[in-house]
């Protein structure tokens, strides 16, 4: 299966070397080129391409703004890819409900595969950034964080899903450790996402990290 992918950054040299790289991959098709965010939201609602590749900094609309815009109303998944590893923008990005952030130094082979990953379902990362939000939940107290509504409603399984995505586990990695297929993690993650009202699974992980669910998955 083809994955669509709308390229969005404000230059164009830029663009070019990335659709360069995607369309270099077999099963990877970009369907569009937006400078501006804007038009990244625009395009994506007439395209449904199944990932955006957003910058962060473009005039106008910001990679963030139409990161949200486009998450919210489900028109598509986002991958953030940008100069930038500020915490303000990774935490705006990854609230705004992008489903992976990278920074521009990754090398093809590595984006093209965080690309199939996050069309998959999977979130993506950069290493360096997956650190730096682990050591501050790990060294800072944070503000207490209620409890959603919808957490009481989660079955035991998709309590267990959570305390993995939490993990930042992947979902085979969830299928292993809890002995399930990776098409039950896919059901259980949207379940968990629907009833917890959030857009994307990296949402679902800060959340299980701000509310200390760092317990082990039950048994049964």
């Amino acid at each position: 299966m083809t994955t669509k992918v709308l390229v969005a950054d404000d230059h164009a040299a830029i663009r070019v070397g990335l659709v360069m790289i995607l369309n270099g991959a077999e099963d990877i098709e970009v369907v569009g080129e937006a400078s501006d965010g804007a038009s990244a939201v625009s395009m994506a609602r007439a395209l449904r391409p199944d990932l955006v590749l957003m910058d962060v900094r473009m005039p106008g609309m910001d990679g963030i703004e139409a990161t949200r815009e486009l998450v919210a109303d489900r028109v598509c998944e986002v991958l953030i890819l940008t100069t930038f590893d500020l915490d303000d923008v990774v935490y705006g990005a990854l609230r705004a409900g992008a489903a992976g952030f990278l920074l521009k130094s990754v090398d093809a082979a590595r984006l093209v595969d965080s690309v199939r990953r996050v069309a998959a379902g999977d979130g993506v990362i950069e290493p360096s950034v997956t650190r730096r939000l682990l050591t501050t939940f790990a060294t800072q107290a944070p503000e207490p964080v209620a409890a959603p509504p919808g957490l009481d409603d989660l079955t035991d399984r998709e309590r267990d899903v959570l305390v993995c995505l939490g993990e930042g586990m992947s979902n085979q990695q969830i299928g292993k450790a809890l002995f399930i297929g990776e098409t039950t993690v896919k059901t259980h993650v949207s379940r968990v996402l629907a009833k917890l009202d959030l857009q994307s699974r990296v949402q679902a992980a800060i959340l299980a990290q701000e509310l200390g669910l760092t317990s082990g998955p039950s048994k049964g």
